[in-house]
């Protein structure tokens, strides 16, 4: 259906352009349909990322509380061995065999049960870690970007990232995917931050409204390429300041993510926006919970 739709707005803008006394080349044609599919491949490849992303975030937490499912099971355990040992001990049964059985059982038990309680306790540290650092973050780039109308800036923590959301007033004009000298300072100061955070990965994401781009507009079919065109030119703001290229993600949303549903001018101004999310590397928690 969705090729259907392609070919037939592609059929329809060369009609009007030969009415209009134009006419495309086969080469513009194609070179419009390859960078047509060079975007729906970036899109999926966003897709995959973010579902990676997601799963890899479920894997953790229910390894955590399989670990804290373990740890209470094994305390369970060294609770119904000592109950044992102390009610066979009341009954007489002295027999040294046994009880030496029973003292090795509870002894292994201890250690199980402290060899888990160590990895609980590096596995808490390093969440309190993160935790602390991401409140430091959100810190140092609420200083770095002080002065900035709060309605054109705010700077949130969320799931465990911190969201440096940008309206498009500040950055944009409508319909444009240049940056106003405003946003670029304030980018440029966010980079300042970045550079010091060398072990902070950062996402770019691009936001619309829901009203279609204006026909016509040079290198834009639709808002999905006005909100990834709008996070790669962000992207290179961020990169050109010094923020290393590999740690930055640009991806557009389009209007498929909104803050707010209504159809009016308040709520759509809300939804032109850029959001920057900034998310910690988790590599030392990751080796814990694969030597689980």
């Amino acid at each position: 259906m969705k090729k259907k739709f392609v070919r037939a707005s592609v059929f329809i803008l060369l009609a009007s352009m030969s009415l209009s006394g134009c006419v495309v080349s086969k080469k513009k044609y194609e070179e419009l349909l390859s960078r047509k599919n060079a975007l729906e491949v970036d899109k999926a490849d966003l897709e995959q990322k973010k579902q990676t992303l997601e799963s890899e975030k479920a894997s953790l937490e229910q390894q955590k509380a399989q670990l804290e499912q373990e740890r209470a099971e094994l305390e369970k355990q060294k609770a119904e061995y000592q109950a044992s040992l102390q009610q066979a001990l009341k009954e007489g049964k002295t027999l040294g065999e046994n009880l030496n059985m029973s003292k090795s059982q509870i002894d292994k038990l201890n250690a199980d049960l402290k060899a888990r309680e160590q990895k609980l306790a590096e596995l808490q540290r390093i969440l309190d870690e993160k935790e602390k650092a991401v409140k430091n973050l959100r810190t140092r780039v609420s200083n770095a970007l002080l002065g900035f109308n709060d309605k054109d800036l705010t700077v949130n923590v969320r799931n465990g990232k911190v969201y440096v959301s940008l309206a498009e007033q500040l950055l944009f004009n409508s319909g444009s995917t240049k940056v106003d000298p405003k946003g670029v300072d304030a980018l440029k100061k966010l980079a300042q931050v970045l550079k010091e955070q060398q072990d902070v990965n950062v996402v770019v994401e691009g936001h619309t409204d829901d009203v279609p781009v204006a026909k016509g507009t040079v290198g834009m079919q639709d808002n999905w390429d006005l909100s990834v065109l709008r996070a790669t030119e962000i992207t290179r703001i961020l990169t050109d300041a010094g923020v290393s290229p590999e740690r930055v993600t640009p991806s557009g949303r389009s209007l498929y993510v909104p803050l707010e549903t209504a159809k009016t001018k308040e709520a759509r101004q809300k939804n032109r926006r850029t959001e920057i999310i900034l998310t910690p590397k988790l590599d030392e928690l990751f080796q814990i919970l694969e030597s689980a």
